[in-house]
């Protein structure tokens, strides 16, 4: 089951396996921008009819200001509020944190640290064939098997499966928004979570 349900909303069982996906934030919001840009204005109305019943936040409109969307992005801190509610119970051997930038610089040995984890064997001569599939260039190519991206997103698949990059944010955002970000991840996040999610593994005691 995917979810994006922050800790306090999920059960945890004692038989279940759990992997939390992080990403740097900066990287995640500029995804998020385009998620916004694409998608079909009937969908959102509709969910935000719900949501307005539930009394939960109601999905923006994309105007095109970038700047104007990240402060709100910033000061909602829902990505980092998100990450860290799994980061306090990190200590969980039920628990695996998963990177996005260590999947995008080795996607098969992330794979393979993933399938120990869960307990599945894949036989040897069959991982090359696997972690291909798992690329977002073949996943683009599969798209109609992966969902119906176009129910809510305008472009389908090619704006959902946008780009998979990282670093887009350097052209984009100044240097005072640079030093809101790590303020802000500073004031939600614990250092070695804030640590974690700037640089993924990389930044974990060997």
């Amino acid at each position: 089951m995917k979810t994006h349900t922050p800790a306090s909303g999920i059960p945890f069982f004692d038989d279940a396996q759990y992997l939390v996906v992080g990403r740097d934030g900066r990287d995640a919001f500029m995804s998020i921008c385009n998620h916004f840009e694409k998608f079909r204005d009937d969908v959102r109305e509709q969910l935000n009819v719900r949501a307005a019943a539930d009394g939960v936040p109601l999905m923006p409109g994309w105007d095109g200001d970038v700047h104007g969307a990240f402060r709100s992005w910033l000061e909602q801190g829902f990505h980092f509020e998100h990450l860290g509610s799994f980061w306090e119970r990190r200590s969980d051997p039920h628990l695996l944190f998963v990177h996005y930038d260590d999947l995008k610089a080795d996607l098969a040995g992330e794979m393979r640290r993933i399938a120990s984890f869960l307990g599945i064997t894949v036989p040897e001569a069959q991982w090359p064939a696997v972690v291909e599939r798992c690329t977002f260039e073949a996943m683009r190519a599969r798209s109609a098997e992966i969902g119906e991206f176009e129910i809510a997103f305008v472009g389908g698949a090619k704006s959902f499966l946008f780009k998979g990059t990282n670093g887009r944010w350097r052209d984009v955002l100044t240097p005072d928004e640079l030093a809101a970000y790590a303020k802000r991840v500073g004031e939600l996040l614990p250092p070695d979570a804030a640590a974690w999610v700037a640089r993924g593994r990389a930044a974990l005691p060997r």
